[in-house]
């Protein structure tokens, strides 16, 4: 079973969109077809930009949202970060992704921004996108 990390950009594209591979994938996580890896810090991340965006982006309402944050933590799995690495990727803000992905063997960050994961790699990591996850994993074609 593929373990992943599911950047913020793919779960509030699921909030914003019924349609799409984003919303597919979380709904599949459900279904346990994939391990969906979660620290502390990442989740913090989804609900704060989750409520940011809600009015505007995202037209459910604020329990929605927290239901949707619920629900990801309740499938995921909790992954203690403890080591950290630093300073590998061009953007600080997605190291906790990165390094959550390491401390969770994890083989893939399911994001919509790749080049933001350049250098993942070579920790065995490979950034890809949601219908790229989804057509790996035979959920579509």
């Amino acid at each position: 079973m593929d373990r992943i990390v599911i950047d913020t950009n793919v779960f509030i594209s699921a909030l914003i969109s019924t349609k799409g591979a984003s919303n597919k994938l979380i709904q599949l996580a459900t279904e346990r077809d994939f391990t969906v890896c979660l620290s502390v810090p990442l989740v913090v991340e989804y609900q704060a930009v989750g409520m940011r965006l809600q009015g505007t982006q995202i037209l459910l309402p604020v329990e929605d949202i927290r239901g949707a944050v619920d629900s990801i933590c309740t499938i995921g799995e909790h992954i203690e970060i403890y080591f950290r690495w630093r300073n590998i990727l061009n953007d600080p803000d997605d190291e906790q992704v990165l390094e959550l992905a390491i401390n969770g063997n994890c083989k893939y960050i399911v994001t919509h921004n790749l080049r933001d994961f350049r250098g993942c790699e070579r920790f065995g990591i490979d950034a890809i996108t949601p219908k790229a996850f989804l057509q790996k994993i035979g959920a579509i074609s």
